[in-house]
This record gives C-alpha cells, structure tokens and sequence, in this order.
C-alpha cells in the first residue's frame, strides 16, 4: 500500500530534433547481404542502410553473425558479402564509409577462436560478443580476461536482453574489462517492457559504453527512427560520455 506513495525516480526530458549524428558510427548491424538473419539482397541491404544514413549515421561497421551451429562466417565470406555491398553502393551513388568484422557467439568455439586470433575486430582491437538467451556461460570472465591479455577489447552485445543478467552482474563485467553495448529499439519496447526497464536502468547507472541499431530488417529501422523520441536515447545522445565515435 505505502508504495504508492513512493517517490518516482525523474525522467530524463523528452528532446526534439534528435538525429544520430552526434555518434556517427553504428556498429553493431547486420546489413551484409544473404550471410545471417539480417539483409537477404543488396537491395535489402541498401534500404537499411539508407534509412541509417537518413537518420544521421556517417559510419557503418556490419557485423554479421559467427555462431557454429548456424551462421559459420570467417573472415573471407564476410568479406566477400562486403564487397559485393560496396559495389552496390557505388552503383547507386551511395557515399558512406562502410566497414565489417562480426558478432561473436559465445559458443564452444568461442575461446579458441580468440586464442588462435581469428576473431573479426573493430576500432582499437575490439571484439563484439554476444551470449546465450538462455544462460550465462560460466567461463565468461576467464574468457573476457584472456582477451584483455590478448590485447583484445571485447564488447558484450545487449546485456539488456539476457533475462538472467542484472545490472550488477553488468557492473561485474565491467569491472573486468568489458565494455557494454545497448541496442538503440530497446528502449522502444521493441523487445517487450522488461527489456525496455533494464535498458533505462542501465543508462541511469552511467554504464553504457556504445549504442547501436543491431539492424536486420525494415522492422528494426523503423524502431531505430521511432528511439528517437525517447528521452531515454536523448540522454545518450546529449550528456553521455559514449565512445562510438572512436571507432
């Protein structure tokens, strides 16, 4: 009864005219064509990628899926699906910096693939990796440590959506050495309100590293438009030391 009465946290403010200019660079996204779940064509692809641009981005980094089980890309087939991008994009008259390296499942294959070096990066070194839906695999931070010695600089894709993971254990990941990326349409409700809280609260507690489309398909470009209104993604994007823009 007496919760009723508790003090509401405040709301970041609503700001109008928010573009993603302010960060340029995207760089988590699956705009590759026909090599994972995201664009099946160039065409497809350049529909994303236009919308992307339209909305202020400068700089795309793809990063199509690596995952043993469904999507075996390395380094020649993604490359490949690059080029034929790019030769799309100049057929077109599209001028924007397009570059890849992928995400990472934590699967069995994961460790190894980072000890033999055969991991795609970005940037200064870094490593995008997503985990199970499911559970968090027990060998994460010895893995996160071994990467660190490696010079590598791993990026844990939205934490916000692992149902298991709390901010403290995000916090605890930190501390480790690996950094956070939140996608954008989570704070939407794109993925469902539990998902939409625990995007807010990660912003709250300062712990946001890089933001990021995570597009596949018209659906997503549109709920990255939509992220836009949120005051959530205008706190991001006015007063948050993000670091896209390094890559």
């Amino acid at each position: 009864m007496f919760g009723l009465f508790k003090k509401k946290q405040a709301q970041p403010e609503r700001i109008s005219n928010l573009s993603y200019s302010s960060i340029g660079v995207d760089m988590h996204s699956h705009v590759l064509p026909g090599i994972d779940d995201g664009a099946q064509t160039p065409e497809e692809s350049i529909v994303l990628i236009k919308k992307m641009m339209e909305l202020g981005i400068k700089k795309i980094i793809a990063t199509p899926h690596i995952m043993i089980d469904f999507y075996r890309n390395d380094a020649e087939s993604i490359n490949n699906a690059l080029d034929i991008l790019k030769e799309e994009l100049v057929r077109q008259q599209i001028d924007i910096d397009i570059t890849a390296a992928a995400e990472h499942y934590f699967d069995e294959t994961f460790e190894k693939r980072v000890t033999d070096r055969k991991v795609m990066t970005m940037g200064d070194n870094h490593v995008l990796f997503e985990l199970s839906f499911i559970n968090q695999p027990p060998n994460v931070i010895p893995v996160i440590e071994k990467m660190r010695e490696m010079d590598y600089k791993p990026i844990l894709a939205h934490p916000e959506r692992y149902s298991y993971m709390t901010i403290e254990q995000m916090q605890n990941l930190k501390s480790w050495g690996c950094d956070l990326q939140l996608n954008t349409i989570s704070l939407t409700g794109y993925y469902g309100k539990h998902v939409q809280k625990k995007a807010e609260q990660m912003v709250d507690a300062d712990i946001v590293d890089f933001i990021s489309s995570d597009m596949h398909h018209p659906r997503h470009a549109a709920a990255f438009e939509k992220a836009l209104q949120t005051p959530y993604l205008g706190k991001l994007l006015t007063n948050y030391p993000l670091k896209n823009s390094t890559l």
